[in-house]
C-alpha cells in the first residue's frame, strides 16, 4: 500500500543480470545506491520485500556495487533497528570486513556508527577483528590506516577500559610507528584519548602500565623518530 507494486517490482528487477546488458551496465550500482531510501520508504515492517535483493547486491561480482552498500550499511541499520540488523546485516557486514580494500573502506569510515547500534555482547565480538584493519591489500594505502585511527578515537567510548587495554592499545602502538607521518600524528591523538579513557574511568593501574610501555617503546628508542613520537604524545596528553 505504500508504493505501487509494479514500481517495487521494477526496482527489484534491477539486479537481474540481463538488465545490465540491455539497460545499463551500472544498473546494479544504482540499485544499491537507492536501497536505503527504498527501505526507509517501505519501513522496517516491509524489509522482507528487500532482503533478498540486498543479499544479491552484497554478493555482486562488481566491487563498486558492494562498496556502495558498505558505505551505507550503517544508515540501513538505523532504519531496520537492532533485531533485524543483528539477523540480516551483521553477516553481510562481516563479509565486507574481509572484502577488497575498496569495499572495506566503506565499512571502516562508518565503523563507529555501525558498532554503536549493536548490543554490547555482539559489539564485543569485533574487538578481535579490529586488528585486521591494520593490514591492507596495498601497504601504501596509508589513508586506510589514518581512517582506522580516527574511528578508534570514537570507538573508545563503546568499550570498557580493560577491553581497550587488551585489544585497542596494541593497534594504537602499531599505528604510532607507521611509516607515514600523517598516520603517526593522528595515532598520537589516539594514544592521548586512550590515556584519558583510563583515568576518566579510574583505571589508574592500566594508565600507569600504558605510560610505562610508552616510555620504554618511545622515550628510550634508539631512533630519533621514536623519541620525537614520545614528545608529541606528551604534548597531546
Amino acid at each position: 500500500d505504500i508504493i505501487p507494486q509494479p514500481l517495487l517490482d521494477q526496482y527489484l528487477s534491477m539486479t537481474d543480470p540481463a538488465r545490465a546488458q540491455t539497460v545499463d551496465t551500472e544498473i546494479a550500482k544504482h540499485c544499491a545506491y537507492s536501497l536505503p531510501g527504498v527501505a526507509l520508504t517501505l519501513g522496517r515492517q516491509n524489509w522482507h520485500c528487500l532482503k533478498d535483493t540486498y543479499e544479491t547486491l552484497a554478493s555482486d561480482v562488481q566491487w563498486k556495487v558492494r562498496r556502495t552498500l558498505a558505505f551505507s550499511i550503517h544508515e540501513l541499520a538505523v532504519i531496520l533497528g537492532d533485531q533485524l540488523t543483528a539477523a540480516d546485516l551483521v553477516p553481510i557486514f562481516n563479509g565486507f570486513l574481509k572484502d577488497l580494500d575498496e569495499v572495506r573502506i566503506g565499512v571502516l569510515k562508518h565503523l563507529y556508527d555501525f558498532l554503536k547500534l549493536l548490543h554490547a555482547d555482539k559489539r564485543r565480538e569485533y574487538l578481535y577483528q579490529l586488528q585486521e584493519f591494520v593490514v591492507t591489500d596495498n601497504s601504501r594505502n596509508w589513508r586506510f590506516r589514518y581512517e582506522l585511527a580516527e574511528q578508534l578515537i570514537l570507538i573508545l567510548e563503546l568499550y570498557n577500559p580493560n577491553d581497550v587495554y587488551d585489544y585497542l592499545r596494541h593497534i594504537a602502538l602499531t599505528l604510532c610507528s607507521d611509516k607515514v607521518s600523517e598516520v603517526r600524528w593522528i595515532s598520537f591523538k589516539l594514544v592521548g584519548a586512550i590515556l584519558q579513557k583510563f583515568y576518566a574511568n579510574s583505571a589508574n593501574t592500566l594508565g600507569l602500565n600504558f605510560i610505562n610501555e610508552l616510555v620504554v617503546r618511545f622515550r628510550h628508542c634508539s631512533k630519533w623518530v621514536g623519541r620525537q613520537a614520545f614528545a608529541f604524545i606528551c604534548q597531546v596528553g
